[in-house]
C-alpha cells in the first residue's frame, strides 16, 4: 500500500460516515467475490472508498469540460487521472466513457460501483441496463444515492433523488435480486462533519472530525435500514443472477 492510502485509512473514522461506510460494505461484498475480483468505478474520480480494497480497480468518469463540473467537482482531467496512477496502488486504469451507452464489453466486472452518480445521470435506465450488461453472471452492482424521501433536491446538477421504492423499481428492471435501505442520520454532528478539512483551519477541522465520529456511532450499518425520515443516503446492491435482460 503507498502512504497516501495508509494515511487515508487512518484518517477514515475523522472523513464523512458514507465515505467510510462504503469501503467497509465493499470489503463484506468484496469477500462474497472470487478471489482478486474485477471492479469499474462509474463516475469514481478518485475512487477513495476502493482504497485498501483486494481487487482490480477500474475507474470510468466524463472528461470534465463544463464550468459547472467544476464548480460541483465533477468528471475528471488528465492531470487528476495522473496524480491518481501516482497515489493509487489497486487502480488499475481510468478511461474515459458513458455508463448510458458504455464502450465496456458484455460480462467484464465481477462489481460495478456507483457512488453518489445515479442522481446525476438523466438516462437512468439506459444506465441501469448498461451496468447490467457489463456485469459478469453473479456479478454485484452496488451504489448510492440521495434520500429521496427525505433530502430535498438543490443541486443543479441533480435530474432527481430516488425514493426508496421508486430505486427498488428501478434496479428490479435488470436485476431478480434487490436489496434497498436506508443510511446515515441527519443531525447536528452530520451537519458538522460536512465542513471541510484544513490545516488553515483547526478549529472547523477538529469540530467537523468530532461530527464525523459521532455521525459514524450514530449510523452503524443494518440500524438505519428502514428509517425513512431523518436519513441521508439509500444503499443499494443487486446480483445478476442470469444472462437474461
Amino acid at each position: 500500500m503507498r502512504p497516501f492510502e495508509l494515511a487515508y485509512i487512518c484518517l477514515e473514522p475523522f472523513l464523512p460516515v458514507e465515505k467510510c461506510q462504503v469501503r467497509r460494505r465493499l470489503l463484506a461484498v468484496v469477500g462474497s467475490l472470487e478471489q482478486s475480483p474485477s471492479i469499474l468505478d462509474v463516475g469514481g474520480r478518485k475512487s477513495h472508498y476502493t482504497i485498501g480494497i483486494p481487487a482490480s480497480i477500474t475507474i470510468s468518469d466524463l472528461p470534465r469540460e463544463e464550468k459547472l463540473q467544476e464548480e460541483l467537482n465533477l468528471g475528471v482531467t488528465r492531470d487528476m487521472i495522473k496524480t491518481l496512477y501516482a497515489r493509487r496502488s489497486n487502480v488499475h486504469r481510468v478511461v474515459f466513457d458513458d455508463m448510458t451507452c458504455s464502450a465496456f464489453r458484455d460480462n467484464s466486472f465481477d462489481c460495478v460501483l456507483a457512488i453518489e452518480v445515479l442522481e446525476h445521470v438523466e438516462a437512468d435506465v439506459s444506465f441501469v441496463k448498461e451496468v447490467y450488461r457489463v456485469l459478469k453472471p453473479c456479478g454485484v452492482f452496488f451504489m448510492t444515492t440521495p434520500n429521496g424521501d427525505y433530502v430535498p433536491n438543490t443541486n443543479p446538477d441533480h435530474k432527481r433523488h430516488y425514493k426508496g421504492s421508486e430505486l427498488k423499481s428501478l434496479l428490479e428492471r435488470y436485476f431478480q435480486e434487490v436489496d434497498v435501505e436506508y443510511a446515515v442520520r441527519d443531525g447536528i454532528f452530520y451537519r458538522m462533519g460536512r465542513k471541510s478539512l484544513s490545516v488553515k483551519r483547526p478549529v472547523q477541522t477538529g469540530l467537523s472530525m468530532l461530527g464525523n465520529i459521532i455521525n459514524l456511532l450514530q449510523s452503524s450499518p443494518g440500524t438505519l435500514r428502514n428509517q425513512v425520515r431523518g436519513t441521508c443516503h439509500l444503499v443499494a446492491t443487486t446480483r445478476k443472477l442470469s444472462e437474461v435482460i
